[in-house]
């Protein structure tokens, strides 16, 4: 039986307002919102742990982390990046009441980084002769190899997770992945000191604790994913067969957003590797201002996520007006909060940078001082970083994913690394030039995706807001093409949301 009541035929985290048209519902929003920004906050949390234990090693272990962080995650993202599509997907699903396609898409995307796995196997064993070309110091590049080889042996397992999460994510159940980042968080930190020390590992041990705490993770939220309550909803348990062309369609959407941030990362790769090779002072001030900017950067990316379910789920829907109006102001509050957020850490950078390095450390209070400093140049990128990212995610949920991935490459390497190199080597300005082309980057970027999402041009994208009144049916077997099939027995035929 049709559902009668209009909610339940809206788009989630809208309302009926009294004269018809459709309303944000900030409960609904906020909601969905303060999850997803909790779950990066906990990545904060992540990552200040790994800085901390991997600064107790040596300023050296530092500027080797600095230097290979962002290039194992350029790698990473190249090869993975259909594990940034599950959200989306899973979302527009969810939208359109195909739940049981939602289910798919998750398990699509599993398959996908099955089928990619051994080529991360490849990339690990070859650190030594990737790092070579960079020139740099003998002891540092060592360091760095011994980080990289469990760094992205595990990182299958590291996709697999976020796919798996994207789906919750994209379905409005983001409380399953903030549980999923506390958990993970919490074994990661009590599993450094054990990697790192007792066992003797060293730097290497930081990446082999990230991903033992990924794999107990995986195994849990597989578990939540196939238990008989989402099994009655999503059919999880029926959907995991398989599907050729689903698989490369996941491929090639996804695609787009691991070259975008392949693209923004090598350029931040790059970007540190010279701050690296400017000094170890330059590379540990660098790597301490970066790891602090992330207390803005990744809550802000967990707010910019509400935007793409929102906007994937309202083109599910058909409403595309709708769409472009809660895009619109999810990107701008992700602004609005990074921009505060930069600006709050750069008035207490002299405070804050200290907790992080030795005391005994005879570069300790070079190196924090030089990162209170840098922190005052990222103050002055984040609002445009907010709308850099908000634009972004709001895109990627609209299905607009290649001119995107083609404004970031040009920006990150055709314009980016030669200015970093001119301003940190050339006009000899270290760490404080290459902050400052940092800076330059940033503003072209978010300017750049922020006009395109005014442009509004993803509306014409395979008719991706025309409104879909077809019967849709919530099939278990919702790997076949075009999800014919009998109606669940436990939901109407535009399921609840």
């Amino acid at each position: 039986m049709l559902h009668s009541s209009l909610s339940e035929s809206l788009p989630f985290g809208a309302r009926r307002a009294p004269n018809g048209t459709l309303a944000l519902d900030y409960r609904k929003v906020a909601a969905l919102a303060a999850p997803l920004i909790a779950n990066n906050a906990i990545q904060v949390v992540f990552n200040l742990t790994d800085t901390w234990f991997i600064a107790r090693i040596s300023s050296q272990a530092l500027a080797a982390a600095s230097a290979v962080q962002w290039l194992s995650l350029v790698v990473i993202f190249l090869l993975g990046g259909v594990s940034q599509a599950a959200q989306a997907l899973a979302a527009r699903a969810a939208g359109g009441r195909r739940l049981s396609r939602a289910a798919h898409a998750a398990w699509t995307c599993l398959w996908v980084v099955l089928w990619l796995s051994p080529l991360f196997v490849l990339a690990s064993l070859a650190g030594q002769r990737i790092l070579a070309p960079f020139g740099l110091d003998p002891v540092i590049q060592g360091l760095a190899a011994d980080f990289w080889f469990p760094r992205l042996l595990g990182a299958p397992v590291g996709l697999a997770l976020y796919a798996l999460l994207g789906f919750f994510n994209g379905v409005a159940k983001p409380r399953v992945a903030l549980a999923v980042a506390i958990a993970a968080a919490g074994l990661n930190a009590g599993l450094n000191p054990l990697f790192i020390f007792s066992f003797g590992l060293g730097i290497a041990g930081a990446a082999w604790a990230t991903t033992a705490a990924q794999v107990i993770a995986l195994a849990g939220v597989i578990g939540y994913f196939l238990n008989a309550r989402n099994r009655r909803r999503y059919f999880t348990h029926a959907t995991w067969r398989p599907n050729r062309r689903r698989m490369w369609r996941s491929f090639a959407f996804g695609a787009p957003m691991g070259i975008l941030i392949s693209a923004d990362l090598l350029g931040l790769s790059l970007f540190q590797i010279m701050q690296v090779r400017s000094g170890l002072l330059d590379g540990a001030a660098t790597q301490l201002a970066m790891m602090l900017t992330s207390i803005a950067y990744l809550p802000g990316v967990g707010l910019a996520q509400t935007g793409t379910t929102l906007v994937a789920q309202a083109i599910g829907a058909g409403e595309g007006d709708w769409a472009s109006r809660v895009g619109t102001r999810i990107i701008l509050a992700t602004a609005i909060f990074m921009g505060a957020t930069g600006l709050v850490l750069a008035l207490s950078g002299p405070w804050i940078t200290q907790w992080f390095l030795r005391a005994s450390d005879p570069l300790a209070a070079a190196a924090a001082h030089l990162a209170a400093q840098l922190l005052w140049l990222a103050a002055i990128y984040q609002f445009f970083d907010g709308l850099n990212i908000g634009s972004g995610f709001g895109l990627r949920g609209a299905g607009d994913v290649r001119v995107p991935a083609v404004i970031v490459a040009v920006c990150s390497i055709g314009v980016f690394t030669p200015l970093t190199y001119v301003l940190t080597f050339v006009l000899g300005w270290g760490a404080i030039g290459g902050w400052l082309a940092l800076v330059i980057n940033v503003l072209l970027l978010g300017s750049g995706l922020w006009l395109r999402w005014r442009s509004a041009a993803w509306r014409s994208l395979n008719g991706s807001v025309r409104p879909d009144h077809r019967n849709r049916a919530n099939h278990p077997h919702g790997n076949s093409d075009d999800d014919r099939g009998r109606n669940s027995p436990h939901e109407g035929p535009r399921g609840a949301q």
